[in-house]
């Protein structure tokens, strides 16, 4: 089977599921030439395999809001594949979250986790939760109930989830006490925990400098230089905000990169 017969394989299979058949489409495009010209691998089916995930977990997500009332909402926790290591991918509330958007995350996390030449694996989960306008209180509670059913299911050597859309450091400092309270273990199922238990130096702003490393990177390569020149970043989250903090350093001068250096640490303080 080509690639462009995998493809219409799995746009008759996962027709109600757009965002995955974009991904996977995207995907198969890219590696069609190399993939082609390899017999062997469509011998042993890697291309059809690797658009199945593992599995899909599903359930069902109860829990009170501040006025007593129960709330009902869905999760999933999608383990695409583990052939490098554990699944590994973050978790997202959202009311856009569905099975195919969630798919679709975790089939790209297999192949940004592989570049790392990391011993990963890629996953992806998350709930139709909407954190705005929920109180501290009941995020809380979500996280709780929300690591209640998880946790069967995620373990540093099998799955290890971290934080993504509506799931910072608070979220995950809450679905790492429960899941410590559950399994009565302390190990690094969570990335994205505070660094006084067990989090990393640098974690909120790694993947926005990331990317600007990456732009500084594939500049060099080409001779040209992020010096003086105009950075467009698309986004209000985490990621752009630290994104735009690193190309403000690179594209200014360095005497307005060390200003401004101080005045985000003073805002942090």
């Amino acid at each position: 089977m080509s690639i462009s017969q995998a493809i219409e394989k799995v746009e008759a299979r996962y027709a109600h599921q757009p965002e995955f058949v974009q991904a996977v489409k995207e995907v198969a495009i890219t590696i069609a030439p190399l993939y082609d010209a390899h017999p062997e691998y469509d011998t042993f089916k890697i291309f059809e395999r690797l658009v199945e995930p593992d599995r899909v977990i599903a359930f069902r997500i109860n829990w009170e809001n501040d006025q007593g009332e129960v709330q009902v909402n869905r999760g999933w926790r999608v383990q695409f594949s583990n052939a490098l290591g554990p699944y590994k991918g973050g978790v997202r509330f959202h009311p856009t979250v569905n099975q195919s958007v969630l798919k679709f995350l975790g089939f790209e996390q297999i192949f940004k986790n592989a570049l790392t030449g990391l011993p990963m694996g890629g996953g992806k989960g998350g709930s139709d939760f909407d954190p705005k306008g929920k109180t501290d209180s009941e995020i809380r509670r979500f996280c709780y109930a929300f690591m209640r059913e998880l946790h069967h299911y995620v373990n540093k050597d099998i799955d290890v989830p971290a934080g993504d859309i509506g799931v910072g450091g608070r979220e995950v400092s809450y679905m790492f006490a429960m899941y410590k309270n559950l399994t009565h273990e302390y190990g690094g199922v969570l990335t994205g925990k505070g660094v006084g238990f067990g989090g990393s130096l640098m974690r909120t702003e790694a993947t926005g400098y990331g990317a600007v490393y990456f732009l500084e990177n594939m500049l060099t390569a080409q001779n040209d230089d992020i010096k003086g020149k105009r950075v467009l970043v698309s986004g209000a989250g985490n990621v752009s905000l630290h994104a735009a903090e690193k190309a403000i350093c690179w594209v200014a001068s360095s005497s307005l990169c060390q200003t401004h250096k101080g005045l985000y640490m003073m805002k942090r303080v």
